[in-house]
């Protein structure tokens, strides 16, 4: 079924390029008015882009920070690969608290201090190679399964739907296709999608900045509404599925996600408007049991108090600016990774497809 997709037409965002010398990280702050790379030659600079939402998306930010390592590993001395796990460990923790909420980047790091033990116990072994090769590694799997999730999710959309979807989920929030908007551009190139809306998302309007550009440049249309409008929508019919990424999802099913999903899951529930969670399985932690337990990141509150950089807010006015929300499992019709689909997840189908 993959070979029905025209992956060329449906494919051409690159966010992340790795040079051999440097990591360029596609700004999406800029977007879509210039199209700018930022170039990271050291460690803290990846860091710095992460936190400053330069490069944003869960797995982009695994696949920024595993690069990120690889640069670390130019500015340290070491004989062998324990002293480099050493000397690195700085350095990685600088990157692990760019964005603490996303579980990619947590465990993108775990996989770079796998492949530096792997080197320690292969005496003689290139390290820094070995580090590069990771991280190479988790940039291609991570194409690769957006591939598969875009299949897997289309196929639960029957023909002649309308979507609508929340934040960027595409190939600036990964290595290149998309976690919920490789659905769309799938559902899209199979017939099955015939109409696509995206809200604002604000305060950073990653929706009307990013993903309706990005489908755009693929060429297909696109309706842009109101954070406030989905109800609406959904109440006349216009949507039959919300296809959303994720930011965690765990043990029992609960999802974190860009602040905003948890009304649009409650409303798609009271309007009999399918709920689909798309991630790969990296966002996956079988180790926290529930949402309860997700740290939530916030932010500047003062993100919410201009737009475009103009204040629009009385002085004086004080704001909370949490960037994830958490969506209960029992709101979630389907959760969509490349290993597969779990329906009306809960604990025991989570277990049954990821284990622990």
């Amino acid at each position: 079924m993959t070979d029905a997709i025209d992956y060329a037409r449906y494919d051409r965002i690159r966010p992340i390029r790795w040079t051999g010398e440097a990591l360029e990280l596609l700004d999406q702050r800029k977007l879509p008015f210039a199209t700018e790379y930022v170039t990271c030659t050291d460690s803290d600079a990846v860091a710095a882009a992460v936190h400053a939402l330069a490069v944003r998306g869960a797995p982009a930010i695994g696949i920024a920070a595993a690069w990120g390592t690889v640069l670390a590993a130019r500015d340290i001395e070491a004989d062998d690969a324990a002293q480099a796990a050493e000397r690195l460990e700085p350095a990685l923790q600088r990157l692990n608290a760019a964005r603490p909420t996303a579980v990619n980047l947590a465990w993108a790091l775990a996989r770079m201090r796998a492949a530096l033990f792997r080197a320690q116990a292969d005496e003689g072994s290139d390290w820094r190679a070995a580090l590069e090769a990771e991280a190479r590694a988790i940039e291609t799997e991570d194409l690769a399964a957006n591939h598969a999730m875009g299949v897997l999710g289309a196929s639960l959309i029957e023909a002649g739907s309308g979507v609508l979807t929340h934040c960027n989920t595409g190939s600036l929030a990964t290595a290149g296709f998309g976690t919920a908007l490789g659905v769309i551009r799938a559902g899209v190139a199979q017939g099955r999608i015939e109409r696509v809306f995206a809200g604002e998302t604000r305060p950073w309007n990653q929706g009307a900045r990013l993903t309706v550009w990005e489908l755009q440049e693929d060429g297909i249309d696109a309706t842009l509404i109101a954070d406030a409008a989905a109800s609406h929508l959904m109440k006349g019919g216009g949507v039959q599925w919300v296809v959303v990424g994720a930011d965690r999802i765990c043990a029992n099913g609960d999802v974190a996600n860009k602040i905003g999903t948890y009304q649009l899951a409650i409303a798609a529930r009271h309007h009999g408007v399918r709920f689909m969670v798309v991630a790969p399985s990296s966002t996956v932690d079988m180790d926290t049991a529930s949402g309860d337990l997700i740290e939530i990141e916030e932010r500047d509150p003062a993100e919410l108090l201009a737009t475009g950089g103009s204040r629009t807010v009385a002085d004086g006015v004080q704001a909370w600016n949490p960037v994830f929300d958490v969506t209960p499992a029992v709101l979630v019709d389907a959760i969509v990774t490349e290993k597969g689909i779990v329906e009306r997840p809960d604990i025991a189908s989570m277990q049954a497809l990821f284990g622990r």
